[in-house]
């Protein structure tokens, strides 16, 4: 399910806390979706009840990776990742980190990628100063968007 606004993220989050559901957060760009992303969205999903993915928007991902991202656009981003069976609520965000939607979810896990440590997440402070976990899955060997996008982009000079 996408969610489209804040107001239906509050209501969620209100009703799975009822039931005392156990919420994963994830979030990234995921700009050209591949094995790695469906092997580490599972494995996020392991954590907990419910999979909660924040995606950036296309403008944020401009800030963060230049001009000639996203490669793919926002609306096809969030559809294939709403079709991923560990996926259960898709939304966007336009800030460069999801500090504002942590805020709002508080998420009993946030996980990220490998190739970050919880030192150097920015949301690390956040997400601990409110007693949530945060986990780290190993990346998965060979799968690297950036790298993908990066040899594209070369070959395209």
């Amino acid at each position: 399910m996408i969610i489209t606004n804040k107001e239906l993220l509050i209501n969620l989050i209100e009703e799975l806390r009822k039931n005392n559901l156990k919420i994963v957060f994830t979030n990234g760009c995921f700009d050209i979706l591949h094995k790695g992303h469906v092997k580490y969205l599972s494995e996020a999903k392991k954590f907990g009840d419910v999979l909660i993915v924040g995606i950036n928007s296309d403008s944020s991902i401009k800030k963060i990776k230049g001009n000639k991202r996203p490669i793919i656009p926002l609306e096809s981003r969030i559809e294939v990742l709403d079709a991923i069976n560990s996926v259960d609520f898709v939304i966007p965000f336009e800030e460069e980190t999801p500090l504002e939607l942590i805020s709002l979810i508080k998420p009993d896990i946030h996980v990220k990628g490998g190739d970050y440590t919880i030192e150097n997440l920015p949301e690390s402070k956040l997400i601990l100063e409110y007693g949530g976990e945060i986990k780290i899955i190993t990346l998965v060997n060979g799968f690297s968007t950036t790298n993908v996008v990066n040899s594209i982009l070369e070959m395209n000079k």
